[in-house]
């Protein structure tokens, strides 16, 4: 159905239906608000409905349904069927899976984990359905994003793979923790429209205006669900609404019984919302305290929900630990995503964002700065949860090995003052948050992916 399709459910979280975030139409940015009429209901909720009667349907979009998995030649079967046996192995390469897969890495990664894990027999799923709302789910990450498209969403989903095997933490999850794990790595960028939230606030897009009037939840109830947070993350909550859509619309976990459906949507999110890098403080004081107190009861659904947290946040902006090949890959598709935003403000004439300034910001300084104040602190505490594993000792190394060689190819001008703590990155203050990857690369209001 065109038109105003949003959805509400039981549990009274309004849902985005697939498709419903359009393409940016910067011939709003003129529209600037002179009596606040924009901000209101009527006008946010007219705009929304407008704009989803002309971007709902792919076909009006001109978007071509990728070719299915059986259309692929068998020697690619074969060679991705081979990956999938090592797709615990960190060194995993998604790029390549990705070619084999002829673009569907994530919908074959998905159904292939669901079936290693048991999902699909513990909670009754039907596969065809499965499959149907896993490529809802692939359709609608963009792919003209260099980063945010469904080939980082495969990646984290990965990546949150190896976590949860983690001996710390996988003798303690319930099949619900995993599906909840690797549903929300897979959705927690669904229909990224390739710019930060600042960028759309400061163009008053709908989205912006409709989020900042709490739509999606009324502001006790919001606070309640985020643990006191009183930051309304615009594009985390879109993708959480998203993938409520899908759910719904797919009929996915209809057999189910409605108490659990309902606490499902829920925790994913909570597990999606997370991902907001302007939390990045409230989560790392937080595990700090955990394992200085050494109070982590992982019996307990409450901190087993937490570290899965914790697991999603270092699955989002894990590539900096990644060895060398693919790790110079995400930066460089990240920064690009980063100048293209850039380029749009200064076509605009609107203030260039920190970081998207492409004459200005390097890539090996906004990516030793993400390292030095976002993936160290983080992945140093995740390292002590995990009591040192393999894998996380083979990710710490591989973030040292990389920051040296971004640090090597660092403009002469600036190595002197990348120092030992390499704050290339922006901002000289003890969190200045420099580029993550993610939705804010900002100074001072960095969002990581």
């Amino acid at each position: 159905m065109l038109g105003d399709v949003r959805l509400r459910g039981q549990t009274g979280v309004p849902a985005e239906r697939r498709g419903s975030y359009p393409f940016i139409d910067f011939r709003l940015l003129n529209n600037t608000t002179h009596s606040g009429e924009i901000g209101t209901k009527k006008k946010v909720k007219r705009l929304l409905s407008f704009q989803r009667y002309f971007h709902a349907s792919r076909l009006l979009r001109g978007i071509i349904p990728q070719a299915p998995l059986h259309l692929l030649d068998e020697d690619y079967l074969g060679q991705a069927r081979h990956m999938l046996s090592k797709v615990g192995t960190w060194d995993f390469d998604i790029f390549l899976f990705d070619r084999l897969t002829n673009g569907n890495s994530l919908v074959t990664l998905l159904c292939h984990l669901f079936n290693t894990h048991g999902l699909i027999h513990h909670f009754k799923l039907d596969m065809v359905t499965l499959h149907r709302f896993l490529v809802m789910v692939q359709e609608d990450y963009h792919s003209q994003n260099p980063y945010h498209n469904a080939v980082h969403a495969a990646d984290v989903t990965q990546a949150m793979h190896c976590y949860l095997k983690e001996p710390k933490l996988a003798s303690f999850l319930t099949p619900l923790d995993i599906m909840l794990g690797l549903l929300a790595a897979a959705a927690h960028d669904v229909d990224h429209p390739g710019v930060n939230q600042p960028f759309l606030i400061k163009t008053n897009h709908h989205l912006a205006n409709l989020y900042q009037a709490s739509e999606c939840l009324d502001v006790a109830e919001q606070r309640q669900f985020l643990g006191g947070s009183k930051n309304m993350s615009v594009l985390e909550n879109h993708h959480w609404r998203s993938t409520i859509g899908m759910l719904r619309e797919s009929r996915l976990l209809a057999h189910l019984p409605k108490e659990m459906t309902q606490d499902i949507e829920q925790q994913l999110g909570s597990l999606i919302l997370a991902t907001d890098i302007n939390r990045q403080n409230e989560f790392l004081t937080r595990l700090k305290a955990h394992l200085h107190n050494k109070d982590l009861r992982l019996e307990d659904v409450h901190d087993r929900h937490f570290m899965l947290q914790i697991a999603l946040k270092c699955a989002d902006i894990c590539n900096p630990c990644r060895i060398w090949e693919m790790s110079k890959q995400w930066s460089e598709r990240v920064c690009e995503e980063f100048y293209r935003q850039g380029d749009l403000e200064q076509k605009f004439e609107l203030e260039i964002s920190p970081l998207c300034n492409q004459q200005k910001d390097s890539i090996p300084s906004i990516q030793i700065g993400f390292m030095t104040y976002i993936v160290e602190p983080l992945f140093r505490e995740w390292a002590r949860f995990t009591g040192n594993s393999a894998l996380s000792e083979s990710m710490l190394g591989h973030l040292a090995h990389n920051k040296a060689q971004w640090k090597s190819l660092l403009p002469k001008q600036h190595r002197s003052g990348a120092g030992g703590d390499g704050g290339g990155g922006g901002g000289g203050g003890p969190d200045p948050r420099p580029g993550t990857e993610d939705e804010e690369p900002t100074g001072t209001e960095g969002d990581a992916a």
